[in-house]
């Protein structure tokens, strides 16, 4: 793990800075590079005008540990609201959530219960959910859960899974869960994690990812592979070329805000592409992952601060 990024993943989980940085103007001027602003119609406006360019995206509506049941019921019928626009706008997009969000932390099954009507949801408007991948210590859970949420008949293919390629698991998951048809997302990771659960080196991160998403790509499911790695995308082309895999059975997935050049132009190649484009006032900590997976995201942001 880099110095940079170290830095960048303890300020993620500082309570007062959090807190100082969602109640200020220029804070939240500043997050507006990745985040598509605090409101459902802000997000909509971002979604029209990434779907004008052929590029699909996955809406997320920003927050994680919730408090109580009641603040856990009212992101699930957030993101009902989202799932109805989609229907209504007839939008390009699906959305992704966090457990934790859902309040998963909370026990009693809330969080099952509040996604496992989303997905009835999605399936009904025949559109997907995503359930995201948070730190370590709820891996085991978000995957029994997927597990279960994905097992009805009439959900199948309606909910899915993100997996990272920094945890030493992650191998032995995917072939878990492809087994059973879930679809996936393939990034590397994010969360500050023990060199006994998660690779350190970024080296050994890179080659595992290119190895569990050749795994994937081959699997006859749909899934996306999340990176901004040229030299992995450039990989993952020329393996999928010469396996003969169609570029329209999987899709490559950034984050909203970084390479939109590199986007359009896989786009103009012929490749699926999704955008994950959240928005919310609670952007702190994801914020703070972003400048910790590409600490220059962070150097661009000053020089944007200066001018």
């Amino acid at each position: 793990m880099s110095y940079f990024r170290s830095i960048f993943l303890t300020l993620s989980e500082s309570k007062r800075l959090r807190a100082f940085a969602e109640t200020s103007p220029l804070a939240r001027r500043i997050s507006r590079r990745f985040v598509a602003g605090t409101t459902l119609a802000d997000v909509i406006t971002v979604v029209k005008e990434t779907n004008r360019l052929g590029i699909s995206v996955t809406m997320d509506a920003l927050g994680e540990n919730v408090n109580t049941e009641d603040e856990a019921r009212q992101a699930g019928k957030l993101y009902h609201e989202m799932l109805e626009k989609i229907a209504l706008l007839k939008l390009d997009a699906n959305v992704s959530l966090k457990l934790t969000q859902m309040g998963m932390d909370l026990g009693n099954g809330i969080a099952e219960s509040i996604v496992a009507e989303l997905a009835q949801h999605a399936a009904a408007c025949q559109s997907f959910v995503r359930v995201d991948m948070e730190g370590s210590i709820y891996t085991q859970e978000t995957i029994d859960m997927v597990e279960r949420l994905h097992a009805p008949p009439e959900l199948r293919g309606s909910v899915g899974i993100v997996v990272q390629a920094y945890l030493r698991r992650t191998e032995q998951d995917v072939d878990h869960l492809l087994a059973q048809g879930i679809r996936m997302r393939l990034c590397k990771g994010a969360y500050s994690e023990p060199e006994t659960v998660a690779f350190p080196l970024k080296a050994d991160v890179d080659r595992n990812y290119v190895k569990l998403a050749k795994k994937l790509i081959t699997s006859g499911i749909f899934h996306g592979l999340a990176t901004h790695d040229e030299a992995i995308i450039a990989e993952m082309k020329q393996f999928a070329k010469a396996e003969r895999i169609d570029p329209q059975s999987f899709e490559f997935q950034m984050l909203y805000g970084i390479r939109g050049d590199l986007q359009e132009a896989l786009v103009k190649e012929g490749y699926r592409v999704r955008v994950y484009v959240p928005f919310g006032s609670e952007w702190y900590p994801y914020f703070m992952r972003r400048l910790a997976e590409r600490p220059a995201n962070a150097l661009f942001l000053a020089k944007h601060m200066f001018r």
